[in-house]
């Protein structure tokens, strides 16, 4: 029931964003999708026992079984499904025939995702080389990129998409117009490209045009446009390259906000900083923080993802969390009631 809450929710993330930019022909697929979708997917999931994540992109949303089938749902009009059309799905629909998938990650209009052998598979839009496939064609279902089996994690976001390898180093590719690859410089990588040479990356995150990522001994380093203070450097200056955030040793997990962000320390302890109208950092005010600050003084915080006006996250104690803006009901709560600060769904 907590992944049921989880995939709800993040549907919400999706469609609460549905006048942001979108083309309007989309937009009235979308529209339709909203009325129903959420009661599919509920009757649908609550059903299934074996689902074993889960992951959404800017109108859809893919999971992987325990059986490791991968299935999607949702938009498709840039094939993001995967299954070899432009045709939306109203209910999970399994994506090819393997069943070897490890983790899956939906970008805006694009998806990435592993395998068990370590490979990396992408499709979807490519107007920005986001797939790393070498050029800009749109794939339909999914694709390998390049050879390399060694692939640990991996983070698709706007129209740039970052990657763990299992020897710890960092790759990253796509659009690059405000340096959120982490490159030094800002031109669009069209393959896979290595993120300065440290072999000690554990994972990456990210918002819109910036990048955060925590290396294994506990250090956070963010990178990209900075104009909301989303990098928590204290200023607005906008990072090409990977710059550490403050002193801390403790950052255990960093997860992304469309111009905000908030991570989780090894005590437990949840900070955000950032762009706040709409309270999404759950400090109970509307002021953007600069560097990193604590929401609340719970120890207890294990994970959570961030939208555009909107947060959710989880405790340890398998408790669902959520604050921002609710003007979809994405919050869950029950009304569209904005929220200042953490509130249990229940």
């Amino acid at each position: 029931m907590a992944l049921l809450a989880a995939v709800l929710l993040i549907i919400g993330s999706a469609y609460a964003k549905i006048n942001f930019g979108l083309p309007s022909a989309v937009k009235n697929t979308v529209k339709k999708l909203q009325s129903k979708t959420t009661a599919v997917i509920s009757s649908v999931i609550s059903y299934a026992t074996n689902w074993s994540s889960v992951s959404a992109g800017y109108y859809h949303t893919l999971a992987v079984k325990t059986n490791g089938t991968l299935w999607a749902w949702g938009c498709n009009s840039t094939c993001q499904l995967g299954l070899g059309d432009t045709t939306d799905r109203l209910t999970p629909t399994q994506v090819g025939t393997a069943t070897n998938w490890s983790s899956v990650s939906g970008g805006t209009w694009h998806t990435l995702a592993i395998k068990t052998n370590g490979t990396l598979w992408a499709w979807g839009n490519n107007n920005q080389s986001q797939l790393g496939l070498g050029d800009t064609t749109t794939r339909t279902i999914p694709t390998q990129v390049g050879i390399a089996t060694n692939w640990s994690s991996v983070f698709g976001r706007s129209e740039h998409t970052l990657a763990v390898k299992t020897n710890g180093t960092l790759w990253a590719w796509g659009n690059n117009s405000l340096g959120q690859l982490g490159l030094g410089d800002t031109t669009t990588r069209t393959t896979p490209t290595q993120v300065g040479t440290a072999a000690n990356w554990s994972s990456v995150s990210g918002g819109w045009v910036h990048t955060l990522a925590v290396k294994t001994d506990g250090t956070l380093w963010a990178w990209g446009y900075n104009g909301d203070y989303q990098l928590g450097l204290d200023d607005t200056t906008t990072r090409t390259t990977p710059t550490q955030v403050e002193i801390a040793t403790n950052w255990s997990s960093v997860f992304r906000g469309g111009d905000y962000t908030l991570a989780v320390k090894t005590n437990g302890t949840l900070w955000a900083w950032g762009y706040n109208i709409y309270y999404q950092l759950g400090l109970g005010d509307t002021a953007i923080r600069t560097t990193p600050t604590q929401v609340g003084v719970a120890t207890n915080w294990s994970s959570g993802s961030g939208s555009l006006y909107h947060t959710l996250a989880v405790k340890t104690d398998g408790t669902l969390w959520a604050w921002g803006k609710n003007d979809y009901g994405q919050l869950g709560l029950g009304d569209t009631m904005t929220r200042t600060i953490p509130t249990r769904v229940p």
